[in-house]
């Protein structure tokens, strides 16, 4: 482990949950404009159906009693989208969400409860509302605010198909202008926000396509900004690829681990893999087998510090790509083996809200259905399935802590390793549609195998050899040593 290298000591035992917030939870508290969607109709890409912070203030509770101890939400800030990564006003909490006062409500709620709050940091694009873009706008090139941005002529086409944009914007959508990052005033304006939010009691970032802001000079500064004022704060980028560049300690914490989820679904998920492309930043998945899938998490394992590995914010879906469910064409055990994985692997486990209760939705729009109150409508045997898994990994830190080792990885059937000095623990997986045994190398020292979670048809260890016998499309999780 390179000792240079250091990630908060909260996030190595977190268990997350992503909230987009205009989908999971409305309050009376906040007053809100009439024309809203229906919160259970299909989600549209331009609607609001009316969710706030106050409205997760208000099922915190359901959160810690599923287990939750960290929540990442999407952008809160006032934005003219439902997705809000159109901002507006970065020191305005969005007031069809609460504003401010709801940022401050919960927070105090969430730490009361020890869960901590990661907010959505999108740095290198504003939008057309934004103050100095706007200026802009109806100043043209008298605008003392001209290279906050890169513009190429005037009058400015911000309204069109961005076919002929005259100002640099994300992928050439005129609703999001970039900002000109080799500005020191917009650095700073960029740093200042990131400070001012820390300050107020955030506990983390969540970088939006920092990749984009192509300056390692930049997120070193960042980083040392919001470390000065808590070294606990988490940084965790989204870039979808191996990310050696920011992740060597002065920079990010972490990265939204895509890698393994891709894995995840591919491996777990095989025998029912939906035939579509996944779309946000996933290229058409193929089934893997337990070999690939094992050689895919080695791979993955040493791109990294263990330091960061143990700091990884690992998922199974997200806003960005259709629900697990949906990618596996409704095959509930696939979703259950993937939620045990990720609950037995290095790195932060993450819950999409609604996953733990079976909600499904295909491309964007589809992930961003309105939450499912009503439990009449929930998969309870799901719901239970994930406490237990979070539960597991709470009750036994070698799974959070422990060193990884593969030990089997066969046709369907994969097993590894979790150790620390106090503990061993084994992962065995049978993604089989049919009962498998798996003859696994036993470690020194191990003793009489203990069923920690999970069932077997029989365990038994004899001449070195652990032998487990596992039912179809299941997976379990033995105490091998001491």
């Amino acid at each position: 482990m390179n000792q240079m290298i250091q990630t908060p000591e909260w996030i190595k035992d977190a268990i997350l949950y992503q909230i987009f917030p205009d989908r999971f939870a409305s309050s009376e508290r906040v007053t809100k404009p009439s024309n809203l969607e229906a919160w259970d109709a299909p989600p549209t890409v331009f609607g609001f159906k009316g969710g706030d912070l106050l409205g997760v203030v208000e099922h915190l509770d359901y959160l810690a009693d599923l287990g939750i101890t960290g929540i990442y939400f999407n952008p809160i800030f006032q934005s003219a989208s439902n997705h809000r990564y159109h901002t507006h006003d970065y020191y305005q909490v969005d007031p069809l969400l609460g504003g401010n006062a709801a940022l401050r409500e919960l927070l105090d709620a969430a730490h009361a409860r020890n869960i901590h709050i990661i907010l959505d940091g999108v740095f290198n694009h504003a939008s057309r509302g934004f103050f100095q873009f706007n200026h802009i706008l109806e100043c043209g090139a008298q605008s003392p605010y001209l290279d906050w941005f890169t513009i190429k002529g005037f009058p400015l086409n911000a309204y069109g198909d961005g076919k002929n944009l005259n100002y640099e914007a994300w992928w050439d959508l005129p609703a999001l202008p970039n900002l000109n990052t080799d500005n020191p005033q917009v650095r700073e304006f960029i740093f200042d926000v990131a400070e001012h939010w820390v300050r107020f009691g955030i506990d983390g970032w969540r970088l939006d396509v920092p990749f984009e802001i192509d300056d390692d000079a930049f997120w070193q500064e960042f980083r040392q900004r919001v470390k000065a004022i808590n070294p606990e704060a988490y940084i965790v980028g989204e870039i979808w690829k191996p990310s050696q560049r920011w992740l060597q300690g002065d920079q990010f914490d972490a990265v939204m681990n895509y890698i393994q989820t891709r894995a995840a679904i591919a491996f777990f998920g095989a025998e029912s893999l939906a035939p579509l492309d996944p779309g946000g930043g996933y290229s058409l998945l193929e089934p893997l087998d337990a070999v690939a899938f094992a050689q895919a998490i080695e791979d993955m394992l040493a791109l990294y510090d263990w330091e960061i590995n143990l700091a990884q914010m690992n998922l199974l879906g997200s806003h960005d790509t259709p629900r697990f469910l949906t990618m596996v064409e409704e095959d509930t055990s696939a979703l259950k083996l993937a939620m045990l994985f990720q609950m037995t692997m290095p790195g932060a486990p993450t819950v999409y809200y609604g996953d733990e209760i079976g909600m499904t939705g295909g491309h964007d729009p589809g992930p961003r259905g309105g939450m499912i109150w009503d439990q009449a409508q929930w998969d309870m045997d799901l719901w239970h399935y994930i406490q237990a898994t979070i539960q597991l990994r709470k009750a036994h830190p070698a799974l959070r802590r422990g060193t990884y080792r593969t030990l089997l990885a066969a046709g369907k059937q994969v097993a590894f390793a979790r150790t620390n000095d106090d503990e061993a623990l084994l992962v065995a997986f049978n993604t089989d549609t049919a009962e498998a045994t798996l003859a696994i190398p036993a470690e020194n020292g191990a003793g009489t195998p203990q069923v920690l979670f999970g069932e077997t048809l029989t365990v038994s260890l004899h001449d070195g050899v652990l032998t487990v016998k596992l039912p179809p499309r299941t997976g379990v999780v033995l105490l091998i040593a001491p």
